[in-house]
């Protein structure tokens, strides 16, 4: 079974917006799968960056008191998170049946 983990390495923030502050709109991501088959571990991942739309003021929540959870659902909302595991799941089975070998030459 395929499992499947986020991880955020930075969060660009504006400095100002209006009155609010520290206001993310850029989030760089990777978005990792492993897969253990007997006593094999098959790793694949994807990363980008993901563009946050303006934020309400109303439901703002202050980068001190943001979570991790919080910002996977963001990415969540804004990716193609099915595409990317249809991705990953193809790179994982490549790496299980290689689609293309390289033997050794046949007269050595």
């Amino acid at each position: 079974m395929i499992t499947y983990n986020w991880v955020i390495s930075q969060l660009e923030c504006k400095a100002q917006e209006g009155d609010l502050t520290d206001v993310v709109y850029v989030i760089h991501y990777r978005y990792q799968a492993n897969e253990t088959d007997g006593d094999k571990t098959y790793f694949a991942e994807v990363y980008g960056t993901a563009t946050c739309p303006n934020p309400d003021p109303e439901h703002f929540t202050p980068y001190n008191e943001l979570t991790q959870a919080q910002v996977e659902g963001w990415l969540t909302n804004l990716l193609p998170v099915s595409a990317m595991q249809a991705n990953l799941d193809s790179q994982i089975a490549n790496q299980k049946n290689p689609p293309i070998v390289t033997p050794p030459l046949p007269w050595n």
